[in-house]
């Protein structure tokens, strides 16, 4: 493979390495809402911040409660996310799964491999 001979080559090789990586068999895919989801969630966990359901419907350009609790839901089956309790019974915490770190992790690595290759 010829060097890259542009900076958005590095970006063009990771998304071919990602898409790679969701051909693996592991958790199950999501949908770009879902992605979104995970990322704003991620992000959360990052700066160390508590995220609540209700937080999570709060976020402009995410959609509807309706549609952004059917997405919660749609990703605790496939094991992208937890809900764990707060002082409040009423509100739920949103959090990665240990599967979920795994993937950021390996997206990780994948950035620093696209990186390299330059």
């Amino acid at each position: 493979m010829s060097k890259p001979s542009r900076p958005a080559d590095i970006y063009l090789r990771f998304l071919n390495l990602m898409d790679a990586l969701r051909a693996l068999p592991s958790l199950p895919p999501l949908d770009p809402l879902e992605e979104r989801i995970l990322a704003v969630v991620g992000r959360a966990r990052q700066l160390e911040q508590r995220l609540s359901v209700r937080d999570l419907m709060g976020q402009d350009g995410l959609g509807a409660p309706a549609t952004i609790h059917a997405r919660i839901t749609s990703m605790r089956k496939k094991g992208w996310l937890v809900l764990g309790d707060t002082e409040d019974t009423r509100r739920k915490q949103v959090d990665l799964t240990p599967a979920a770190l795994a993937y950021f992790d390996e997206l990780s690595g994948l950035m620093l491999k696209a990186a390299k290759a330059r």
